[in-house]
């Protein structure tokens, strides 16, 4: 097992010299997570008692974190694609509880969420963990989740705007004296802001957004810790994280960037394309519809190249088949290109994750991606 505490430390601080590539799980949190396929070899994996168990087995395999999605509604079809879902800040709550050493983020969708309740929450969260919750922030696309709440989608510019507010603000109610904090802006308004206990983790937890767009990248280079990208192919990823590192560094600072692959390793690489033909065959063709005509007009993190295979593939993840050497190789050339971290997406998330750590990981510190 290697040892995770430098890891994660070098996690929440941002580095300033670069440290091993960050092993993290896109947890199940949500039912057919995340392929957009009726090929799922462990339907029921969205459950807390799944979840947890994962989130065991990733701890002892010394991953670094474990991330979920936010949902609240389904996107039809056969599967009704995360039509079940856990809620995430009682989710990672839950296990922070039973794990010790692994950092769990939660995710909110700033339309939801008032900036003041989730820095209470999120302060709450890293107590609970002694200092191993993190936070995502996602500005809010989905006119079919927001819609059944009366919430308006603005137009994306506007989106960005308010959540470098959000931010901002976040992070002063975790840091200023509480009661010092005021802030006005055209959404929110805050008074003697106050946040007690602030957060374990100083100067505060580690903040991710998930975005590409012009609008995205100026806020995580300006704000955020984390950027949480999805490039189209691993030879487009060197270029994309060096525009993150060369924003950052305008502001004076540093962030860390982590993609989502897909990983399907089997013992020949003929095996391993069989199981994307199952995937793309069995696609849900309606629920994969509906999810791009939702994501490609709004998010901003996939263009109209974007195809309803690559959907199914795990909503857009990067899919990476082959055998564990395939893996293992393709692991590091996202490292040698400027990727911090990697938050795999599984097809069997608990017995990958048992392989991963016998089969994937020491042939990873033999390329000297991971200590």
């Amino acid at each position: 097992m290697r040892a995770s505490g430098t890891r994660r430390d070098q996690m929440s601080r941002g580095t300033d010299g670069r440290g091993p590539l960050a092993l993290g799980l896109f947890m199940p949190n949500c039912s057919n997570a995340y392929c957009i396929s009726t090929y799922k070899p462990v339907p029921d994996d969205w459950t807390y008692e799944s979840n947890a168990r994962i989130a065991h087995a990733a701890e002892a395999a010394g991953f670094d974190f474990i991330f979920p999605v936010a949902k609240w509604k389904g996107y039809g079809g056969k599967t009704d694609y995360l039509g079940i879902s856990l809620e995430t800040m009682t989710w990672a709550g839950a296990l922070l509880a039973v794990t010790s050493r692994i950092k769990v983020f939660s995710t909110v969708h700033v339309p939801i969420f008032h900036p003041v309740v989730a820095a209470k929450m999120g302060a709450t969260l890293d107590h609970i963990g002694n200092g191993r919750w993190g936070l995502n922030v996602v500005s809010g696309w989905s006119e079919r989740e927001f819609g059944m709440m009366g919430i308006e989608v603005l137009p994306h510019a506007e989106r960005y705007q308010r959540t470098a507010a959000y931010i901002e603000i976040i992070k002063a109610l975790w840091t200023c004296e509480p009661g010092t904090f005021n802030h006005e802006s055209k959404w929110y308004r805050i008074r003697d802001g106050w946040v007690m206990p602030q957060p374990t983790q100083k100067p505060h937890p580690p903040i991710a957004n998930a975005g590409v767009s012009e609008e995205a990248r100026e806020v995580v280079a300006r704000l955020c810790d984390w950027a949480f990208i999805a490039p189209p192919s691993l030879e487009s990823t060197a270029e994309l994280t060096a525009d993150f590192q060369s924003r950052a560094r305008r502001y004076g600072r540093t962030i860390r960037c982590c993609c989502f692959p897909f990983l399907v390793w089997r013992e020949t690489e003929r095996e391993a394309e069989e199981e994307r033909r199952r995937i793309l065959d069995q696609m849900d063709r309606e629920a994969a519809e509906n999810w791009a005509r939702g994501l490609l007009p709004q998010s901003g993190s996939f263009d109209k190249n974007s195809t309803l295979e690559m959907f199914a593939m795990a909503a857009g993840g990067l899919p990476i088949f082959g055998t564990r050497e395939r893996i293992a190789e393709d692991l590091d050339r996202l490292y040698r290109s400027g990727m911090d971290g990697v938050l795999m997406v599984f097809l069997s998330y608990y017995d990958d994750t048992l392989r991963f750590e016998s089969e994937i990981i020491p042939l990873l510190r033999q390329l000297g991606t991971i200590e």
